[in-house]
């Protein structure tokens, strides 16, 4: 389809002379995804379908207890700290933003009272300018009023630097003013495409000022509420042992009507994804496991038991090896991997394309993965509308061995390369996940081949994904010389998904490691890209800057995108539950039910 033709089936939209269902089925039938036709209105200014997910009880509570497994135990409760998905999903049983990601790429309104449009007056045809109109009469969990000020302590809290939250790149270059009780405006300094980020989704979770105000910016992580949340939330604090066990209890006077319908909830950490898997799938023992990432030929031999399925929704998500560019071994200045240090083997190119050949994505993928993942050599993969066609990939141990020869990398004695007196030796870590030791074992296995020997290094989850600062074997500080992971797209629109490879969101002490640029990675050309997808308001030109800044970290093999992966969960047969690939499994917590 031309760029005009699709210009005009827009604007058919919006006069309304076409349905908003018929466009997306259009664009769908084009390879498109659902999402990502919603946000080529949104985009556009088209007003979008408010969606409402199916809910049949008539009376809130009555449902008894909700027991979800996470075997990635959430380590603490402040959504503004949350360094992990783990820790997100903890703080979102309790706190809310004012709207939510739905399956299909609509926002849904939660503690907004809808959602901003051009048509209601919150959009600004400029790009600059959104307001918020908040719902009237929702209270926090200890019985004070949600209002406008909340909203806007949580921007002044958020974008303190001395804060260090994660969340702070959202919120720091945009200014909030209060219009009324329960009305606000976001301003942003240029022409801003995505307004839909800060009070959004993950990023956008709401604090009390009455709890949070007296350990703003400095004295921010000794707020006895990071660990004791008050929320708005469908339930209510009861209990929490990090990395083990997450407890609360219906909220009585939540804002919305019927909701939850359960009387309580307690979310399990630890163990690992099979074991997890089982105790939803084969055994019944709980309602819903997050995160089932094993292998699908398991996955399917439990679903025979009766008791579950697993879910398979549609994300952006990436499964993918970094490269460290920095020298994680040798402490400059108090810290190691410093940004004045450089790697002593993955400083040169050849290197890092020689690794993009050791790795095997198709075998991953059908050995391994099956119907859960997708192997790519796109680091940006959904909506489709981003989705690059200029990189690809190739497993070849021959190839990489003549890289290495021409780059002076000769294998010595005992097989390994070498050059210079340094040998090809490297750590690469990853998560106690018995699927990922099978994908560090297929790529240490290619390696060895080629002359590259790699020690296997594998962290258990609560401490690998933890935001602790004095911990030395946090993703976050990337302390070894490769590590391996999945990123999640919380969103669907990448610009939050793609500032992972800005220079000033590396991750460093300053910052607590808390930075999203954990390779520490970083270009000009990325930095003027980013910079322009920014405020380009047209959605066919944004989407090409955004194909750009995946191609950019990819041909310099600075990472090695592995997995396209779809989110997997396991629920009972009767639970249903609102799962959106965009958001947060937790972000509709609210309307899950089970059936009789």
């Amino acid at each position: 389809m031309h760029e005009h033709d699709l210009r005009r089936l827009i604007e058919d939209v919006r006069e309304g002379s076409l349905p908003r269902r018929s466009f997306i089925g259009q664009m769908v039938s084009l390879g498109l995804s659902a999402p990502m036709a919603s946000m080529m209105l949104m985009h556009a200014g088209v007003a979008q379908a408010q969606a409402t997910p199916a809910y049949k009880p008539t009376k809130r509570g009555g449902g008894g207890t909700l027991k979800a497994l996470f075997w990635q135990g959430a380590t603490l409760l402040q959504p503004h700290f949350a360094n992990g998905t783990k820790d997100q999903e903890g703080s979102r049983i309790f706190y809310e933003p004012l709207a939510s990601w739905d399956n299909d790429g609509n926002l849904v309104p939660i503690l907004a009272a809808e959602i901003p449009t051009r048509e209601n007056g919150g959009l600004t045809p400029d790009g600059k300018s959104v307001v918020w109109k908040l719902k009237k009469g929702v209270t926090w969990h200890d019985g004070q009023p949600f209002t406008a000020d909340d909203c806007i302590f949580t921007w002044e809290f958020a974008k303190d630097p001395a804060t260090a939250a994660i969340t702070s790149k959202v919120y720091q270059d945009v200014v909030c003013t209060k219009v009324d009780s329960h009305t606000f405006r976001v301003t942003y300094p240029k022409p801003t495409p995505f307004w839909a980020q800060p009070f959004v989704a993950s990023d956008g979770m709401i604090i009390p000022k009455h709890l949070f105000a007296p350990y703003l910016g400095a004295k921010s992580r000794e707020a006895p509420n990071n660990l004791k949340p008050v929320g708005t939330g469908p339930y209510k604090f009861v209990d929490f042992k990090p990395g083990d066990m997450v407890r609360g209890e219906i909220n009585p006077n939540y804002h919305m009507a019927n909701r939850p319908f359960f009387d309580a909830i307690e979310v399990k950490g630890g163990g690992d994804a099979p074991s997890a898997a089982r105790a939803v799938l084969q055994t019944g023992e709980y309602d819903y496991a997050w995160n089932l990432q094993v292998e699908d030929e398991v996955l399917k031999r439990m679903e025979a038991g009766g008791k579950g399925r697993a879910h398979v929704i549609p994300s952006g998500d990436i499964e993918f090896v970094q490269l460290n560019l920095l020298d994680p071994w040798t402490e400059v200045e108090g810290e190691r991997a410093h940004l004045k240090t450089k790697h002593f083997a993955f400083t040169d190119p050849a290197v890092r394309e020689a690794m993009s050949m050791l790795c095997d994505r198709k075998g991953i993928q059908e050995n391994i993965y099956g119907r859960t993942g997708i192997a790519t050599s796109n680091f940006l993969n959904n909506p489709a509308k981003f989705r690059s066609p200029n990189t690809k990939y190739e497993f070849n141990i021959d190839k990489a061995g003549q890289l290495l020869d021409a780059a002076g990398w000769k294998k010595g004695a005992d097989g390994v390369r070498e050059k210079g007196g340094k040998k090809l030796k490297f750590v690469f870590q990853t998560s106690v996940n018995s699927l990922r030791q099978k994908e560090q074992a297929v790529i240490k296995q290619a390696c060895q081949k080629a002359g590259i020997d790699l020690e296997l290094k594998s962290v258990t989850a609560s401490v690998f994904f933890s935001s602790d600062v004095g911990n030395p074997d946090t993703y976050g500080k990337f302390w070894c010389d490769m590590q391996m992971y999945t990123t999640t797209m919380t969103q669907p629109d990448p610009e939050r998904f793609m500032d992972q490879y800005l220079a000033k969101e590396a991750s460093t002490k300053a910052n607590k490691w808390l930075g999203r640029n954990i390779t520490r990675w970083s270009s000009d050309e990325y930095e003027k890209t980013y910079v322009a997808a920014e405020s380009e308001l047209d959605p066919v030109k944004r989407a090409a800057l955004f194909i750009r800044l995946n191609d950019l970290p990819i041909k310099d093999n600075v990472i090695i995108p592995l997995i396209s992966r779809p989110r997997v969960r396991g629920a009972s047969l009767k639970l249903v539950s609102a799962l959106s690939g965009w958001d947060l499994d937790f972000s509709g917590l609210h309307s899950w039910f089970k059936e009789a």
